[in-house]
């Protein structure tokens, strides 16, 4: 097919519809690119449960061994495995997942050797450029005269040694945790990793099923963690845990059936994190992360470091700063001990060892990191983004109080509250997050941006009362 990519090729993957935007034959052209671009002689690559995954990636593992690369075929596995994966075995590597998008969709995240990322910055445009030459009849390099060898290999278990290598559990009070899979990739990897700890696990949708007959596999969502935080209820567990698609972020719910924070969780596991490193190191963590972050970071000895949103970029600064750990407000959690990368799994380990090592319920162990009131993202579908971004730094412009930073979409912040506004790099929507000192003004905040960015005032003046919150 002749491809357009401009809707395809994200910030940091490869993520469309199969098979309006993309197909097994641009899959190939995907796995040639990718070996041309990062000179790899040999790669690893895994799939997640959708149905499309086996055959994309197949065709991918083809167009890379076409070019000489040896192929590494992991099957089915978490995102979080294949970086374990690339990490272990040295390798470039490839994850065909869409995450979280619903079933008709698939992607590809890509990584060098050692699970070192792939963005636009980093390979992703001239893998983008390569496909679109060859998609639309350009000659492609020759292929190898010894193509590369295809072979299967399991890693499943040493994934699970390797996290459980950095987190104690052995000595934690017995836990009742209930795991909503969502018909993902977690279903497969949780009965791995948790065997033989203290855990009474109540599994839900573990069966792997990527048309997500349940609820779609995006926990950040609160529709999606309705059926875990009636579960927690019912069964009187201490925790419950959600993980998405492909098992790369984890969602945690309290005793009470309350969402946690993935700011909460951030603070916690950096504020663990630094202690295991000596009480220094230095923290990464987007811009939409709780102001309780660096706060935390800071009161046990640490740096914290602002970045933007996205894994690629998070991952970079990583291994820029040498930071032991960095965290995003959409539950990605990175590990220095992870090879940088994105690990979910290594999150729920370190909040278990947490709630289990002391005998507070979930909910008093996370209160002192939950500091300030947040609205969550909320998403808007506009139809001209930059203009919305135009008129929400219009409406504040005349502020005093106000300060304006664009490191990744558009921040404003007052002395009580701060809000951020950005277009997602995956659909096409624009994302608002608030937070305050208070619920009340995160309310006001919330309710006259989201005004402003929904029913635009052709003067640009705000729409209630919160410019005086």
């Amino acid at each position: 097919m002749v491809a357009d990519l401009s809707q395809l090729v994200k910030a940091y993957d490869v993520r469309g519809v199969v098979p309006d935007q993309w197909d097994e034959s641009l899959a190939e052209l995907f796995g040639a690119a990718f070996v041309q671009v990062t000179a790899a002689d040999a790669i690893v690559i895994g799939h997640d449960m959708r149905p499309t995954s086996p055959a994309l990636s197949g065709a991918f593992a083809r167009g890379a061994a076409a070019r000489g690369a040896d192929v590494t075929l992991i099957g089915l596995c978490s995102t979080d495995q294949l970086y374990y994966a690339s990490g272990a075995l040295d390798l470039p590597g490839a994850m065909f997942t869409a995450s979280h998008n619903p079933a008709q969709y698939n992607g590809i995240k890509m990584c060098r050797a050692g699970a070192a990322p792939v963005g636009q910055d980093t390979g992703l445009k001239e893998i983008r450029t390569l496909v679109e030459q060859w998609s639309e009849g350009a000659p492609q390099p020759p292929a190898s005269p010894t193509p590369g060898t295809i072979t299967e290999r399991d890693t499943l278990t040493d994934y699970a040694a390797h996290l459980l290598a950095l987190v104690d559990l052995k000595a934690i009070r017995p836990l009742k945790v209930v795991v909503d899979a969502g018909n993902g990739m977690g279903g497969h990897t949780v009965p791995t990793v948790f065997e033989g700890l203290p855990l009474d696990v109540v599994p839900m949708y573990f069966e792997l099923d990527g048309t997500f007959p349940n609820h779609e596999a995006n926990p950040l969502d609160p529709k999606n963690i309705v059926d875990l935080q009636a579960r927690v209820l019912a069964e009187g567990a201490d925790l419950g845990l959600a993980f998405d698609g492909d098992a790369d972020r984890c969602f945690v719910v309290d005793e009470r059936g309350a969402g946690v924070s993935p700011s909460a969780i951030t603070a916690l596991v950096a504020a663990r994190e630094l202690a295991r490193n000596g009480g220094e190191g230095t923290v990464i963590h987007n811009l939409i992360t709780s102001w309780s972050v660096p706060e935390v970071v800071r009161e046990n000895g640490g740096t914290p470091v602002r970045t933007r949103v996205g894994h690629s970029f998070i991952k970079t600064e990583m291994a820029e700063h040498g930071a032991i750990f960095g965290g995003e407000h959409s539950a990605h959690y990175y590990f220095r001990d992870f090879w940088n990368a994105d690990t979910g799994m290594l999150a729920a380990l370190h909040v278990l060892a947490a709630l289990g090592g002391q005998d507070a319920p979930l909910s008093e162990l996370v209160a002192v990191y939950d500091r300030y009131a947040g609205s969550g993202e909320i998403n808007s579908t506009v139809t001209d983004q930059a203009a919305s971004l135009t008129a929400a730094r219009s409406a504040y412009s005349t502020r005093d109080d106000i300060t304006f930073d664009d490191l990744d979409g558009l921040t404003v912040t007052s002395t009580d509250w701060w809000f951020n506004l950005r277009a997602s790099n995956t659909e096409p929507l624009l994302r608002l997050n608030v937070e305050a000192r208070d619920e009340r003004t995160m309310e006001a905040v919330r309710d006259e941006v989201l005004a402003l960015i929904r029913n635009p005032s052709p003067s640009g003046r705000l729409h209630s009362n919160a410019s005086g919150a």
